[in-house]
């Protein structure tokens, strides 16, 4: 199964859209995560016609979108159990806090930062950032993520999108 994974897309701002080969890794996928900070409900409905969405809403979120969408969730794709979050905290004890926080999880995926990052534990826990498609900040270009999920083990990749 291929998962598209993606992140704080804070639409609509300015010209600001998808990137092209975002949208064609949406439609090519079987299911789209998105981590949060779409900001308005109109962005989830617009990702939602590319494909299935499992979502959690960010720190920017408006009103509705924190209402309609939780702010933990966890997914089972194909025997493998991949958990949501937003943001994930600060960067130190990060993977050892996301263990705990989710501990029948496999793997853990979050967003706020901007900052693309992909951590595995010895027992192979994974926990991954895809970036943003849309708004890099400090990260050097705009990401997203995939995932291919085979029988319960999961092999992130990090989509360089600029």
């Amino acid at each position: 199964m291929l998962v598209a994974i993606v992140s704080d897309t804070h639409m609509p701002r300015g010209a600001r859209r998808l990137p092209d080969r975002c949208i064609e890794l949406l439609e090519a996928a079987d299911l789209t995560i998105h981590a949060g900070d779409f900001c308005t409900r109109a962005v989830l409905v617009e990702i939602e016609t590319h494909g299935p969405v499992a979502a959690v809403h960010g720190n920017v979120d408006e009103g509705a979108l924190v209402r309609a969408l939780p702010e933990r969730r966890v997914v089972d794709v194909e025997g493998a159990r991949i958990a949501m979050t937003h943001d994930a905290g600060r960067a130190r004890g990060r993977l050892e806090r996301l263990r705990r926080a989710f501990p029948d999880a496999d793997a853990v995926v979050f967003g706020h930062s901007h900052l693309p990052l992909h951590e595995r534990a010895a027992d192979g826990f994974q926990i991954f950032n895809p970036g943003s498609p849309t708004e890099r900040r400090r990260a050097p270009r705009h990401t997203m993520g995939l995932a291919r999920v085979q029988a319960g083990a999961i092999q992130f990749e990090l989509i360089p999108l600029s």
